[in-house]
């Protein structure tokens, strides 16, 4: 079921579906992560202030945990304050999986949407310019944009040992990746709405194990074959996944306070 919070739509035909419905276990604090307080106010507030004061959304669909009430409430008042001045902001129940929430908001994007832009809750802290930037790239025809940055660490792959080799340790390095071509994703992740559409009714079908893989909805895309492009991310958009993540997104806000 979709409830919808009104307020006015905005001309432009972009939507921010922001992805609210992970657990958040290791932040162990309990509660949905994006509940999870930060300088006194859940992440998806935070989130929410973002990508409405980013200006290109007309609407803004949140995708919760099912049977959630807290957040939704907190869209609501949202929304409320915003007033005729912000974009539509609905809210649906998101599913099992990251891919199953984003399916749910796609289906409650208002008609004629023709741009798309995926946001985590979970990176509060995105600066407008990252919004702008994926917009502006889908503006000059990619159908696929995402924001990244340069990996600066040494990233090796690896196997578990095996035999007598277990004993030394638990894995064994079988690679190291070239560092000048790896980069760190981040959100919003900015698509043609009908292409995203389509790679997410393609994934629908796929089975649970190679589902359970897809870690963002450009990966899905990249599946169709269509061309991802990257646009430069900030080093503020980083993910709150951790304590270590919470406290340093604590320590931005109040230097910049």
């Amino acid at each position: 079921m979709t409830e919808a919070v009104p307020s006015a739509a905005q001309p432009l035909p972009t939507a921010v579906v922001i992805v609210a419905a992970g657990s958040g276990t290791r932040l162990g604090y309990g509660m949905p992560k994006a509940l999870v307080p930060l300088a006194g106010a859940p992440l998806l507030l935070h989130s929410l202030r973002g990508a409405a004061g980013a200006g290109l959304a007309r609407q803004v669909c949140v995708a919760v945990p099912p049977g959630d009430t807290e957040l939704t409430e907190l869209c609501r008042t949202f929304a409320e304050e915003l007033g005729d001045a912000g974009p539509e902001i609905t809210v649906v129940p998101g599913g099992a999986t990251r891919a199953d929430s984003v399916r749910a908001a796609l289906a409650a994007l208002t008609p004629g949407t023709r741009h798309v832009l995926v946001h985590d809750a979970a990176r509060p802290l995105t600066p407008p310019e990252v919004f702008h930037r994926v917009a502006e790239a889908l503006g000059r025809g990619a159908a696929a944009v995402i924001p990244a940055m340069p990996v600066v660490d040494t990233i090796k792959s690896t196997a578990p040992t095996e035999g007598e080799a277990s004993a030394i340790a638990a894995e064994v390095v079988t690679g190291t990746a070239v560092r000048e071509q790896l980069r760190a994703v981040q959100t919003p992740q900015g698509f043609d709405a009908a292409t995203l559409l389509r790679a997410h009714e393609v994934a629908a079908a796929w089975e649970p194990e190679q589902a359970a893989a897809i870690t963002d909805d450009a990966m899905l895309v990249e599946s169709l074959g269509t061309p991802v492009y990257l646009v430069p991310g900030d080093l503020q958009a980083f993910k709150v996944t951790t304590p270590m993540d919470l406290h340093f997104a604590e320590t931005i806000l109040a230097a910049g306070s």
